[in-house]
């Protein structure tokens, strides 16, 4: 699944997310490069195959869903930049009845590998500089990979969440942690060299639907957790007749959707 950094808001609504989309150090926070200036960090190993996902039925009780347990590891993120992401995810991504929270969806493990891949790397960005000022409809304009605009931005985000609250991100509580991120979203969080707003609407967002709603052979959306939600019967993705045959009626086959590892 391809990477779209569209301009999108953080929206405080859970089940409003599923209706919209149904229609650089390794151990540290601190970035590894300024924006403005040339790249300068290393290329971190590609990421390796993702892993299948396994299966498990939703919950459909009132106490949060379960899923299986994902193989432990990240491939880009260092101890606190994971423990900054999950703790983002889990707010985004709330446990209820119908998913557990985001790090338990595979979320973090669909960011990381994305950001450790070719995407993360730049592999279809020019790179080389110079770097001009562009106009906002010319798209992404920034001298770093998004793995490291990424990080940078966790950090950035981190040291203004100190600065703000005397404390790291990942130690906030929930409500303090969801209002951080939308004053981060609003532009009301303001960082010299980063561009928080632009960040987190142009790149976090966007990874994190990317993360619900991709097949989960890419690490997230574990046991289609969230095509379930939505009704996708996932692959194959032509529907046609269906459509037709099913038109403001349930389609039998969403109850149980297939991923391209059920076509292996």
């Amino acid at each position: 699944m391809t990477n779209d950094q569209s301009d999108q808001t953080f929206s405080p609504s859970r089940r409003g997310l599923l209706g919209v989309a149904a229609a650089a150090g390794a151990a540290s926070l601190a970035p590894g490069v300024l924006l403005g200036t040339a790249p300068t960090t290393a290329a971190h190993a590609e990421a390796s195959e993702p892993a299948l996902s396994q299966s498990a039925d939703a919950s459909t009780s009132s106490t949060p869903a379960k899923l299986p347990s994902l193989v432990p590891g990240y491939l880009s993120f260092g101890p606190d930049e994971a423990g900054f992401v999950e703790v983002m995810l889990n707010v985004m991504c709330p446990a209820d009845a119908l998913t557990p929270g985001g790090v338990d969806c595979g979320l973090a493990a669909f960011i990381d590998r994305q950001l450790a891949g070719s995407f993360g790397k730049g592999a279809r960005l020019y790179m080389r500089g110079p770097w001009r000022e562009g106009k906002p409809e010319l798209g992404y304009q920034l001298p770093l990979t998004p793995e490291q605009f990424f990080k940078a931005g966790l950090a950035a985000a981190d040291a203004a969440c100190h600065k703000r609250n005397g404390k790291g991100f990942s130690e906030l509580d929930g409500t303090d942690a969801d209002r951080f991120l939308h004053e981060i979203a609003d532009g009301k969080i303001t960082d010299e060299r980063v561009p928080l707003a632009s960040w987190f609407n142009g790149l976090v967002y966007p990874l994190f639907e990317q993360a619900c709603f991709a097949d989960p052979i890419y690490g997230g959306n574990v046991d289609k957790v969230f095509w379930k939600a939505i009704g996708y019967p996932g692959l194959p993705a032509v529907h046609s007749q269906d459509m037709t045959d099913f038109r403001g009626k349930p389609f039998p086959g969403a109850a149980d959707p297939k991923s391209i590892a059920d076509f292996a």
